[in-house]
């Protein structure tokens, strides 16, 4: 008969505490990229306001899975601009250029990203990762 083996390394990315790790690296990117609270709620998903307020102040919380998945693709983001450019303001101001490559055709990843949809926060990871090679 086989054991059931648990893997108490592996963190529960629905629990309360990962909302909160989630959302305490969410706010201080978006501090890093100088994006408004409204640009914000729509990386999130478009949450309400109320919401969003309440995300601020770093709860201990589940996120919905849309919430979690979109955080999960800034990380990713984030991730590939700091190997790109280094720890310097360059990975961070990226997001803001115009960018003349496809998908952005002119327009800058962070306002790609605004579109809302998860989609375009996938297009801007999977083109950040073709960079890195």
């Amino acid at each position: 008969m086989e054991a059931a083996i648990a893997h108490p390394a592996q963190a529960n990315v629905h629990s309360p505490d990962a909302g909160r790790v989630a959302l305490t690296f969410f706010f201080n990117l978006m501090e890093k990229w100088k994006c408004t609270a409204e640009e914000q709620r729509i990386l999130l998903g478009g949450i309400g306001r109320t919401t969003f307020h309440k995300y601020r102040n770093l709860p201990d919380v589940r996120l919905p899975r849309d919430t979690l998945e979109r955080i999960s693709y800034l990380m990713g983001i984030h991730k590939s601009l700091r190997i790109l450019f280094g720890h310097g303001d360059a990975a961070y101001e990226w997001v803001r250029k115009p960018n003349t490559a496809a998908p952005f055709n002119g327009r800058s990843a962070l306002e790609y990203m605004l579109a809302g949809r998860v989609v375009d926060l996938a297009d801007v990871r999977r083109y950040l990762d073709a960079q890195r090679g």
